[in-house]
């Protein structure tokens, strides 16, 4: 519900300032052309509205979909690496304490960091931190490394942890690469300059009432505005309103916090 009012407060002036600036322009060429010449071209102009109106409906669609799913994989992205920093501290809890604590103590920090410090770095773009946090698992990776397991038990833990580190650094660099996906800039001039020859397309049409001209060219103005709201915000999937949560990094803090009591 919280997140629902941040959203409304936020699309509204957009949405409204939309409308409005789509309603002044229409009052502006009313007042120039007259009517008669609007009347006069009244086919044309709705042969073209239909042409570019599908057009730009089919990119907006295509640009909603991509977008979306961008998201949903960095969402998959997150619970994959999430679960894999679980299953690799479930791993190390069954090799000889030399090694097992400062595994964990090293996972731990580095789960922490991401939290705490690489989501925030990732919607700024901050290489300097995300490479920083990098560090803390490769100190997971020095552990393992240095590890000499003795009995079978520790041979068969000690490969498949070091199976499981690889699957983490992969899930780690996948979500890296979904927190830098943005979409191209001609991509992006493409959408907000056909948003704007749509709507200004809407005031070549013939209509006699200037409160009916109105209505309609602000709905158009208003729905192409909140679309494109939406494509920003999911387009940034670690920085938007609708960004990816953090959950599955903090379901996994506390599976960390259970397993020595287990």
């Amino acid at each position: 519900m919280r997140r629902l009012i941040i959203t409304v407060l936020r699309l509204l002036p957009i949405v409204i300032g939309a409308s409005g600036i789509a309603i002044l322009g229409l009052w502006l060429v009313r007042q120039l052309v007259p009517p008669a010449e609007l009347r006069a071209s009244s086919d044309v102009v709705g042969n073209y509205l239909q042409t570019v109106g599908t057009i730009y409906a089919v990119l907006l669609a295509f640009v909603v979909q991509s977008v979306w799913s961008q998201f949903n994989e960095a969402r998959i992205l997150v619970e994959r690496e999430a679960n894999e920093i679980a299953d690799l501290h479930r791993l190390v809890e069954g090799l000889p304490g030399r090694a097992r604590i400062p595994l964990q103590s090293a996972l731990t920090r580095y789960l922490d960091a991401v939290v705490n410090d690489e989501w925030p770095a990732m919607a700024k773009g901050d290489e300097d931190t995300i490479e920083r946090i990098g560090r803390e698992l490769d100190a997971v990776w020095d552990g393992l490394h240095r590890l000499e397991p003795i009995s079978e038990c520790e041979k068969s833990l000690h490969g498949e942890a070091l199976s499981r580190f690889n699957d983490l650094s992969d899930a780690r660099t996948n979500r890296l690469s979904a927190a830098r996906t943005r979409m191209p800039f001609g991509l992006s001039l493409l959408l907000y300059g056909g948003a704007v020859m749509l709507v200004a397309s809407m005031y070549l049409l013939s209509v006699d009432s200037f409160v009916i001209h109105s209505i309609i060219t602000a709905s158009l103005a208003g729905a192409i505005s909140h679309v494109l709201y939406l494509v920003i915000d999911l387009d940034d999937a670690f920085n938007g309103l609708w960004r990816v949560s953090t959950a599955p990094f903090e379901r996994a803090r506390r599976h960390f916090e259970r397993a020595p009591a287990a």
